[in-house]
């Protein structure tokens, strides 16, 4: 039975207006650096970011009575707010008729291999209570009848573990978060961006805070707005670097704070993995085409620069039937995934949308036009779909006569939302291409969260908590559970009589650093970077590699990194100092990548996750209706590797590589109430495990 939602609903759903935020507080003291008088601000613990984790880690840190403070590049600016995620995906103790279990999601959050098993479990056990302290907030989960939240399966999931409030659903958090922050009177000093973290020289080598630059704070004294914080404590969690790629899906100046870390001599981990599939372009309204925007099976087809229609999907798959079924699959098999290239599988699909794109035309999906027949074969019939899809549409009640109607009975939110960017996907056809959505790797964390430096941690997209697969909406209750476990760590440790000793000697270094990479008579300008960056990650570190081309890519961005550090990055003003230092980070970041990449291949890695290793020599070959696709070969995956992760370490000019073996979970470890109790009261169970 068809059920009309009401436009109001539809209304509140998709418009979510973001609260005022609550006033910064003034700076009691000043130090002088460089020639500069910069304020300086102490807390306990300093928060970078103010997406969904950041949020989540300042609202617990607070109410553990710990003094904390907010520092964001743009409140409401980032993927969470922007862009993010539609889905949370969590444990499903309720009446989804298949039963599950912390372990059972435990295991299928690391079934791709590369990921520490007792993170994945952390992350299993935690997601009731992210999910229940949400809806505690005012998230608006949705329930049956009967109180069981409604769930449905996702990319990686075949249980059914995922839930959403429609493709704001992440937005919805951070406004649930952002209220109970400013409810809670935490400072949140916005248009304020980290670019040095402050760590102790000494034995301990610690964080002890961060350098930040807010242009809007300029001085005359101080014109680069530069402020210092000085913390017992750092959580890191400004996001995944959306500037990375040139075909990204991520909002604009997006960059995260990995290459802040990797200068501190943080580690990091898996960056050689990563989620790419389609989505809309960036210079329109960036949003990943899952769900239903797939599931309803719009035609999908491309276009040359003359205006001529191809349905070039035809060339790839054998049947009608097997067209339209593998459109609808891309809806819970999102990502790009080499393996499903195979067998005329669904990342076939995003192969050929590649391949269209590369060949210089544009692709688009009509919701007014059913899937057109395979040359020979029968026309569209949702007669003629695979049993899987047509049972799932028969339970939607969307077995009708056009996409568009089939997307609007599953999802009308998701035509609201385009709506909302002046794009009418009930009327004209919608482009999209293959892009790059998010970093599966990041800084290394314990179960806790916290990095290879004291002090400071991880979560969200800037912690590796992923391996080279994840379930869709995982990436959001790994920030809700790791916000939250940090938060514990940190009022632990801080009422064990931890403090911040002030060296302003590490300010007036910082200072300099900075100093040392704003040149304003460089040659090297910021555009120029960003297009050398993007284009080369883009085009050789994308879903299809080969060792000769990332072996290039290497070689290229470590020149473009001396250069910087021997000319500098030219700026002008405040905001393109800091503009200047993102791209500075970004380079090193992409030449973090590559080594790792580079590392990966040269180790015998294989095809796994987001990319396609390609060699002549390899293995596999996808097959099309035409025939083998010889110029896309590649290698299988290394088994031995899914129990491997690769760490990156910057050792002051160069990276070094190494692999590790993920950490394993005891299964045999049986807790005991009595025996265990003692151990929570006293705080042992934050003491480190070796």
């Amino acid at each position: 039975m068809s059920t009309t939602v009401p436009q109001e609903i539809l209304d509140r759903l998709t418009d979510v207006a973001m609260p005022r935020l609550a006033i910064e507080r003034p700076p009691k003291e000043f130090v002088a650096a460089r020639g500069f008088s910069l304020p300086v601000h102490r807390c306990e613990a300093l928060v970078l970011g103010s997406g969904a984790a950041g949020l989540r880690a300042a609202v617990e840190l607070k109410r553990r009575g710990v003094d904390v403070v907010i520092a964001t590049q743009g409140a409401y600016g980032g993927t969470s707010a922007c862009s993010g995620s539609d889905k949370q995906t969590l444990h499903t103790a309720n009446g989804a008729g298949r039963g599950d279990d912390y372990r059972a999601m435990a295991d299928a959050l690391g079934a791709g291999g590369a990921m520490d098993e007792d993170t994945a479990y952390v992350e299993a056990v935690g997601s009731s209570r992210a999910l229940s302290s949400l809806q505690f907030m005012g998230l608006p989960v949705p329930q049956d009848r009967l109180g069981g939240v409604l769930r449905y399966q996702t990319d990686h999931d075949e249980v059914g573990r995922a839930t959403s409030c429609g493709p704001r659903t992440s937005r919805l958090m951070v406004q649930v978060l952002a209220n109970e922050a400013i409810r809670l009177n935490i400072p949140i000093f916005n248009q304020t961006t980290g670019v040095r973290v402050l760590v102790e020289s000494n034995a301990r080598r610690g964080c002890v805070g961060a350098l930040a630059i807010s242009p809007k704070r300029r001085t005359g004294d101080n014109p680069l707005g530069l402020i210092v914080f000085l913390s017992g404590a750092l959580v890191v969690a400004t996001g995944g670097p959306g500037e990375l790629y040139r075909d990204s899906v991520y909002p604009r100046h997006c960059f995260g704070s990995l290459g802040l870390a990797l200068e501190a001599g943080i580690d990091a981990v898996n960056l050689t993995e990563s989620q790419f599939g389609i989505s809309t372009p960036r210079d329109q309204f960036p949003w990943n085409l899952s769900g239903t925007y797939v599931q309803c099976m719009p035609y999908i087809y491309s276009r040359d620069s003359r205006g001529n229609e191809r349905n070039f999907l035809a060339d790839y798959y054998r049947t009608t039937c097997e067209l339209a079924s593998n459109i609808f699959r891309k809806g819970y098999q999102w990502p790009f995934h080499a393996t499903r290239m195979l067998d005329f599988g669904s990342s076939l699909l995003d192969l050929a949308v590649f391949r269209e794109t590369q060949a210089g035309r544009k692709v688009f999906m009509d919701f007014n036009r059913n899937p057109l027949a395979v040359p020979g074969e029968a026309e569209f019939s949702l007669d003629k779909l695979d049993d899987d899809v047509r049972a799932y549409l028969g339970k939607s009640g969307a077995l009708l006569e056009m996409p568009l109607d089939r997307l609007r009975q599953m999802n009308p939110l998701s035509i609201e939302l385009y709506k909302r960017y002046r794009y009418d996907i009930t009327r004209d056809p919608l482009q999209f291409a293959i892009n790059n959505q998010h970093m599966n790797g990041g800084l290394a964390v314990d179960t806790w969260g916290e990095t290879s430096l004291r002090g400071c941690y991880a979560v969200g997209e800037a912690a590796g908590t992923h391996g080279a697969t994840r379930p869709g909406g995982a990436a959001l209750n790994a920030g809700q559970v790791f916000a939250t476990r940090c938060s514990e760590h940190i009022a632990v440790r801080r009422a064990s009589g931890s403090e911040v000793r002030a060296d302003f000697a590490l300010v007036d270094e910082a200072v300099e650093r900075v100093l040392d990479v704003l040149k304003i008579d460089s040659v090297l300008t910021v555009s120029a970077i960003r297009k050398d960056v993007q284009a080369r990650m883009s085009d050789h570190a994308g879903i299809l590699c080969n060792a000769v081309d990332v072996r290039s890519a290497l070689d290229s961005a470590r020149a473009l990194n001396k250069s910087i550090r021997q000319q500098g990055v030219a700026y002008d003003g405040a905001s393109g100092a800091l503009r200047a230092l993102q791209w500075q980070q970004t380079a090193l970041l992409s030449e973090a990548v590559l080594t790792a990449l580079v590392f990966f291949v040269e180790h015998g890695g294989g095809s796994r996750g987001a990319r396609a290793l390609c060699a002549p020599d390899g293995d596999r070959t996808p097959m099309a209706r035409t025939g083998p696709l010889e110029d896309f070969r590649f290698a299988s995956e290394r088994p031995e590797g899914r129990a491997e992760q690769i760490r990156v370490r910057l050792n002051g000019e160069t990276f070094t590589c190494a692999t590790r073996l993920v950490r394993r979970r005891d299964r045999g470890y049986q807790p005991f109430f009595e025996r265990d109790w003692p151990g929570f009261l006293i705080g042992a169970i934050h003491n480190p495990v070796h």
